[in-house]
């Protein structure tokens, strides 16, 4: 297994509880990076009609069931709320969540769920299945509960015999393997033996100090947030996208932009975010912010993970390219990983996921 985050863990867990033996390589060691960068959103709001869908419904399911398991996760059925500015905006977040077949959802007044809210919004759409977990926390117990072994080494290829991969060269040496999976989130596309067009996305989050009871209840964005996951702009957007987390900090997102690995940060970028953060709880206006970090998010060209066996090299299967939802789809992906490794057949039509479309 070639990476330690979140997808990296959960197919470690699914794999090993199929009597695989596992040996997870990272560099950077356990939710080292996208995973330690992210909300640990677990949503099926903000996913249109196909494929994605169904595999993020599959995994909403999949991550109750791993919560009542393992526990210990900060798990929190929190539920989404979409808003809209104008009615016609309200239109338009009404007729896409009637197209979400499985999806939960409600037209509300927003600030019934949400007292704190702006004055002035047109409405908004209730999703009770969205849910939110802290990653961090998340990929380092599936992994110690996984029981596989951990090797803090960079990768630096695969190794491959005939039209196999056989093992992995690392800093510490070649490891030798049955089966190798590449889960190396924006770097899964970077190995010359089986390249694929994964690339990173940079996003922003602002964390504020503690509140003693936090002023939001859900996760609350506006229906901006929708387009922008769906994008294909390389320049910066950003939505407001505000929620808190157990520890009674509220998160401030979110910015999407196309700069390499680039994670500096830019203030111009932050500034925007609290100020639209602030136009839709006011009550934040003098939140302290506590600080603030950038995250790469592995993007892929047609906005699906990359999830199967690789096309041109027997033995490598990937588990990438999921862009901002890898910690919501992390299950869903593990299990659909450790049925393809197996031999069996995952709930989830795997197709549309299969690494050769890009051939």
């Amino acid at each position: 297994m070639v990476g330690a985050g979140i997808v990296g863990a959960s197919c470690a867990y699914a794999l090993t509880r199929a009597g695989v033996r596992v040996t997870v390589v990272d560099r950077g060691g356990v939710a080292s990076g996208t995973t330690g960068a992210g909300e640990g959103n677990v949503l099926v709001s903000d996913k249109e009609p196909g494929p994605e869908l169904e595999l993020a419904l599959r995994s909403n399911t999949l991550w109750r069931e791993l919560d009542a398991e393992c526990g210990g996760f900060e798990w929190e059925a929190k539920g989404g709320l979409v808003v809209a500015e104008t009615p016609e905006v309200l239109d338009a977040l009404t007729a896409f969540a009637a197209s979400q077949q499985g999806v939960e959802s409600a037209v509300v007044d927003p600030r019934d769920l949400e007292p704190h809210l702006a004055e002035g919004l047109a409405g908004g759409v209730h999703y009770p299945q969205d849910a939110q977990v802290q990653p961090m926390l998340a990929a380092a117990r599936l992994l110690r509960a996984s029981g596989a072994r951990l090797v803090q080494t960079a990768v630096e290829r695969f190794l491959v015999s005939g039209d196999r991969v056989t093992g992995v060269r690392t800093g510490q040496g070649d490891l030798y393997a049955d089966a190798v999976v590449n889960a190396a989130g924006t770097w899964a596309g970077s190995f010359a033996q089986a390249p694929l067009p994964i690339r990173p996305r940079k996003g922003f989050i602002l964390v504020t100090q503690p509140f003693a009871v936090p002023p939001v209840r859900h996760k609350v964005y506006t229906a901006a947030y929708v387009t922008n996951v769906a994008s294909d702009a390389e320049g910066l957007e950003t939505s407001g996208v505000i929620e808190s987390t157990q520890a009674g900090t509220v998160l401030i997102g979110a910015s999407r932009q196309r700069v390499g690995y680039d994670t500096a940060i830019d203030y111009t970028v932050l500034a925007k975010l609290a100020r639209q953060a602030v136009g839709l709880f006011p009550v934040l206006a003098d939140a302290q912010v506590m600080r603030a970090y950038a995250g790469l998010r592995p993007y892929s060209p047609d906005h699906l993970p990359v999830i199967g066996p690789d096309h041109r090299l027997g033995g490598l299967f990937h588990a990438c390219g999921h862009e901002g939802a890898g910690i919501g789809l992390a299950p869903a992906t593990a299990e659909m990983i450790t049925a393809q490794v197996a031999g069996g057949t995952p709930p989830v039509d795997p197709a549309p996921f299969a690494p050769g479309r890009f051939a």
